[in-house]
């Protein structure tokens, strides 16, 4: 079988079946500005020993010797070199879909591990294994949302993480779905009052079945780093028949802040547990939920049995993706996952334990109070929020974040990430990221060279 036509003719006669002139004709969809138009900007072509350095000369420009304050999204965080010795096993860096469970045992025992202590952090009843990253997470579980009620409303924080909401506003675009902001209170948390006037505007007996919002979405720790009160926002979304959708982006605050039991689903980034920072991933997303709700889970789901003579096994119990069902009947067309991931995270919080993460989380609590302690006493800087926070918080300073950031640079120190491009208002204010990882001295160094920064006129 032939799957490439060979002449120009054959290749013509295609394009015509399909209906269109050119191949150029089926990227119209693209900006022209974002089409490659000529070869990549890339050195090359190179022998294998001129590659091995070209990629040394590019490691060595990582920022090694340097302290980091930034987080939003991305810790971190001390991992063990057991994970990385246990996931560059053969058995599991090389497995793939677990089809077959007779030769499977293996990886399917680790997914369901993952499942359950994901579960036992959340507070929910089941757990998929696993979405992409957080971002993808928390859309799958919008559009989860979207399929159990019917409706297309949805109000969102608008302190859950912005590159968040841009993965949610790619996702629904025409998909026929309204995505509603909430604004946030001096606090750093989201509106109530304005969230009980817009779950009011979908109520009553005359309101349409698609004006009636299906779900209020919150991140807590919010993007400001400030924790939100996330039963109380249920328990407003459940009395106007919507469901409640938590975000969950720094895992690790699950060690010591409640989990957001009460909330329907539960979308949450995993890259905390045992993976390092990287420009872009791969990370791990999760979604857990109600068992009620399973049907409309997207991934897949491995459980625990027994074989025919009564022994413990596992098995790929469901799996509603496109590539195991009818395409119209699955809930989502992510067709691959992370488990090599979500095995790391499963041996880290192994290893770390119950009481483990909890220590881990109060250091990372004690540690951000320090730094938010030690830079508001310089003249100038303040707290934007005053909400409760775990291992981040916002400060505002008199001057603009990255002029300030640029002269922390010299200084080896990567200062805190400005937030003016996505909200406007907060020009002059930036996020701090603190976590186990970071020393008390560096902290203080940290406040120390911001203070010389201010004190030097410009």
């Amino acid at each position: 079988m032939r799957y490439l036509p060979k002449s120009p003719s054959e290749r013509q006669e295609m394009l015509e079946t399909i209906g269109v002139r050119s191949a150029a004709d089926l990227f119209h969809s693209i900006p022209e500005k974002f089409r490659l138009t000529g070869p990549l900007a890339i050195p090359g072509p190179l022998s294998e020993a001129e590659l091995i350095q070209y990629f040394r000369d590019r490691a060595a420009e990582n920022s090694q010797g340097y302290t980091s304050f930034l987080g939003a999204g991305v810790y971190n965080h001390l991992r063990s070199v057991v994970t990385d010795a246990i996931i560059q096993r053969g058995e599991f860096l090389t497995s793939y879909t677990p089809y077959q469970a007779e030769i499977s045992q293996g990886t399917l025992q680790a997914i369901f591990e993952f499942q359950t202590l994901i579960c036992e952090l959340t507070g929910q009843e089941v757990a998929n294994a696993s979405m992409w990253d957080g971002s993808t997470a928390t859309t799958e579980a919008v559009l989860m949302a979207e399929r159990l009620t019917g409706r297309r409303r949805f109000l969102v924080a608008q302190s859950v993480h912005p590159e968040y909401r841009q993965v949610l506003a790619t996702y629904t675009r025409n998909l026929g779905i309204d995505i509603e902001l909430i604004g946030f209170r001096p606090s750093g948390q989201i509106d109530m009052a304005a969230l009980e006037e817009a779950l009011r505007g979908g109520e009553g007996e005359d309101a349409e079945q698609e004006m009636r919002p299906a779900a209020v979405v919150v991140q807590s720790p919010n993007f400001f780093g400030v924790i939100e009160p996330v039963a109380r926002i249920a328990k407003l979304a459940h009395a106007a028949e919507a469901l409640a959708v938590a975000a969950v982006a720094e895992g690790v605050s699950l060690g010591i802040v409640r989990p957001p039991a009460e909330a329907d689903i539960v979308a949450m980034e995993a890259q905390s547990f045992g993976m390092a920072p990287s420009y872009g991933g791969p990370y791990a997303g999760v979604i857990a939920t109600r068992e009620k709700y399973v049907r409309q889970l997207p991934g897949r789901l491995a459980g625990e049995t027994t074989d025919a003579h009564g022994r413990r096994g596992f098995c790929l119990t469901l799996a509603t993706r496109e590539q195991h069902i009818r395409r119209e009947r699955a809930t989502s067309n992510i067709c691959t996952n992370q488990a090599l991931c979500a095995l790391a995270a499963t041996v880290h919080l192994c290893l770390l334990g119950k009481q483990g993460l909890r220590e881990l989380a109060e250091q990372n609590l004690s540690k951000a109070h320090f730094a938010a302690a030690e830079l508001t006493k310089i003249p100038g800087v303040t707290r934007a929020f005053t909400g409760p926070v775990f291992n981040e918080f916002v400060i505002r300073l008199p001057r603009s974040v990255r002029m300030v950031n640029a002269q922390l640079l010299r200084e080896k120190i990567i200062g805190p990430l400005p937030l003016g491009g996505w909200y406007p208002h907060l020009t002059k204010c930036g996020v701090v990221c603190v976590t186990e990882t970071t020393p008390r001295a560096e902290i203080e160094r940290f406040a120390a060279a911001v203070k010389r920064i201010l004190a030097t006129p410009v």
